[in-house]
């Protein structure tokens, strides 16, 4: 019979806060992992964060509530081991660190504050390439509120990897400049130039809403052409009629287009044609790394045991 470990994730993103209750089901193969629950709370840190540098009271007083609900949830779902990781809006809001403390103190969670390059590394944990074959090379990308993570990996290794002050909240705000792009741009024709065959991986809710949007199928890839044209559908659509008429959530609802034109610019300038959608995401790549935790962990109680029973044996 399979046995069950559980795990816990808290993705404080620039858009929404996450919470994933993950099982992982053991049966002597590779590890199967299994979505329990995930509660999305939309939160938007990233509209103060970048524009003001600073979280307003209100927003500080909703993320306290989320997350002192959100380690109700995780005393009851009993993981064997949880994480909190917050990313760009927490990182560049000056009031970031108090907020965390005043989180450590309400709820009694600890999080860390993760860099674009730890949040990079997190994400490309998932290995979503092992779902896919038949190109040289992939690039993973995530696009959130605050930034754009992008890693470049070949042969199952990662290569390089990038992060950006390019995301949804920011092209709403008018707050990325030609020279972010042009960072962005150089970055891809560098690293991707050497690669005959590369295909792209899409990491987020967005790039998720319009896989379901152009009605394509689990493990096929989604062509550059029908994301544009999903893109031309949806500016058909008023914000308002999105949420009324096509079943967007409010904080999905203005971001979406942002999200594609960066998706589109993405291939174009790393010259690929296709994207896969595996919907996962930074909560995942958390859980993935606490189940390696436990395992090593594990491991090592092991070999510990085994050590202390021959040494005893050579005693007698």
């Amino acid at each position: 019979m399979d046995s069950q470990l559980k795990f816990a994730a808290i993705d404080i993103g620039s858009n929404a806060v996450r919470l994933l209750l993950t099982g992982v089901f053991e049966n002597g193969h590779s590890p199967t992992f299994r979505k329990m629950s995930l509660i999305r709370m939309p939160i938007r840190l990233g509209d103060d964060a970048f524009t003001q540098k600073q979280i307003s009271d209100n927003k500080v007083t909703q993320l306290v509530k989320a997350m002192v609900g959100f380690n109700h949830l995780i005393d009851s779902f009993q993981p064997l081991d949880f994480m909190a990781c917050a990313t760009s809006a927490m990182r560049e809001a000056e009031n970031g660190p108090l907020i965390r403390e005043q989180i450590l103190n309400q709820s009694g969670i600890h999080v860390e504050i993760i860099d674009g390059k730890k949040e990079a590394e997190i994400i490309f944990e998932n290995k979503s390439t092992d779902l896919f074959g038949g190109n040289n090379a992939y690039l993973y990308v995530d696009i959130g509120g605050g930034s754009t993570e992008i890693t470049l990996f070949s042969q199952g290794r990662s290569i390089t990897s990038g992060s950006f002050n390019i995301g949804t909240i920011r092209l709403l705000e008018d707050l990325v400049t030609k020279a972010y792009w042009d960072k962005m741009k150089q970055w891809l024709k560098n690293y991707t130039a050497p690669y005959a065959s590369i295909a792209a991986i899409g990491s987020g809710g967005n790039i998720n809403k319009v896989f379901r949007l152009a009605n394509s199928k689990i493990g096929k890839p989604l062509s550059d052409n029908k994301m544009t044209k999903v893109r031309r559908f949806l500016k058909h659509f008023t914000v308002e009629q999105r949420i009324r008429e096509l079943g967007l959530r409010p904080d999905r609802a203005d971001v979406i287009i942002p999200a594609l034109d960066i998706y589109l610019k993405i291939m174009k300038w790393s010259n690929i044609r296709k994207i896969y959608v595996p919907q996962i995401g930074l909560a995942d790549g958390i859980v993935r790394i606490l189940y390696k935790k436990y395992k090593t962990s594990a491991m090592g109680a092991t070999s510990d045991s085994l050590l202390k029973e021959s040494k005893l044996d050579s005693m007698i």
